[in-house]
């Protein structure tokens, strides 16, 4: 049986083997020699999102002549599905853009929808998709809401916090993903060193789309999760991200397209780098080795052997931000008017 670590790293190499020779001969070896364990590599890669991309990768490879039939039929399977949802997702994301762009309104899209729309993937199937994700001028994101709640999308969330970085999720009853209406790209703490400003300079435009260049989209694919979804403070990785990050390597020198940011911001994403390099044995995914990236990069792989120390640290780290989070919401009360209403709703009205 291969442990969660084996696992880990399996799959990474696997992501990589269409573009790093060596991983390829590394997977192909391990294939051969029947050592892998289906069940945890399925189990793994589910919960990281990148099921699809797997099979897409060891079916571009021709490896999956050494996998069991069985598991080959639910692999293709389950990345048709994918591809199919995806299929979808790229003609509703189209139909915003024409939307929006006779409103003279300009969308650039995020992540994994715009990572598709601009063909990042050799095919669309490899990405799992959640929700369909624009950005927009401080000038313009709210009229972009009000087109969109004026053309068959509305909301079911009331009284949503008006000061995070997006606006309540739009829905269409006739279309499969949510849309969300983002102002800003990352969390109130580092928005003076990320946001429409530094990036509006290098929007790149294909086909009349709208998306980030390709190191503005690197630095995204890792605050994003590294970030926003406060994960710098658990040493743990996103294959997902990395596969993605991975990718855009292949266009941009990593260190180099975050090298010019302040250190406050650049810390974590060099931190997630090196992680990133580390889980996929990527030549192609550069970081700067420093003590942080060093010592960031120990306590990962110490989590990866030690479960019980990283169930107990990951469960500390939760209720430390919890509360940490909640504090900052109180005190910002007392003189910004939209958490105080927020917070009100909340506890009074329970809302």
């Amino acid at each position: 049986m291969m442990t969660y670590k084996e696992t880990l790293f399996f799959v990474g190499k696997c992501l990589t083997i269409n573009h790093e020779e060596h991983n390829k001969h590394i997977v192909e070896k391990q294939l051969k020699n029947n050592t892998v364990d289906w069940d945890n590599v399925v189990r793994l890669s589910t919960e990281h999102y990148v099921f699809p991309a797997l099979y897409c990768n060891l079916k571009k490879a021709d490896f999956l002549k050494y996998l069991p039939n069985d598991l080959v039929e639910y692999m293709k399977h389950i990345t048709d599905l994918n591809r199919e949802r995806n299929t979808q997702i790229i003609e509703q994301a189209k139909e915003i853009n024409e939307l929006l762009l006779s409103h003279n309104i300009t969308p650039i899209f995020l992540k994994g929808t715009g990572n598709l729309l601009e063909g990042l993937y050799d095919d669309i199937a490899e990405r799992m998709v959640g929700d369909i994700d624009v950005l927009f001028s401080l000038d313009q994101f709210l009229e972009a809401y009000d087109t969109l709640l004026n053309n068959s999308y509305k909301t079911k969330y009331k009284n949503y916090p008006k000061f995070l970085r997006h606006l309540a999720p739009l829905v269409n009853e006739n279309k499969i993903s949510r849309i969300e209406i983002h102002k800003e790209m990352t969390t109130e703490k580092y928005i003076h060193f990320f946001n429409y400003d530094t990036i509006e300079k290098e929007i790149k435009k294909i086909e009349n789309l709208n998306f980030l260049s390709f190191e503005d989209q690197l630095k995204l694919s890792i605050i994003a999760f590294q970030i926003n979804d406060d994960m710098q403070y658990y040493n743990s990785i996103s294959l997902r991200n990395a596969y993605d990050v991975f990718l855009i390597c292949q266009e941009v020198n990593s260190t180099e397209s975050i090298g010019s940011l302040n250190d406050k911001i650049r810390t974590p994403l060099n931190n997630f780098l090196s992680i990133t390099n580390k889980t996929l044995n990527s030549k192609s995914v550069k970081f700067s080795s420093d003590k942080n990236s060093q010592k960031y990069l120990d306590k990962f792989i110490q989590l990866l052997d030690d479960k019980k120390l990283k169930k107990r640290l990951h469960k500390q780290t939760t209720r430390k931000l919890f509360y940490k989070k909640r504090l900052k919401i109180i005190l910002e009360t007392f003189y910004k008017k939209g958490h105080a209403t927020w917070l009100i709703n909340r506890i009074i009205k329970g809302k």
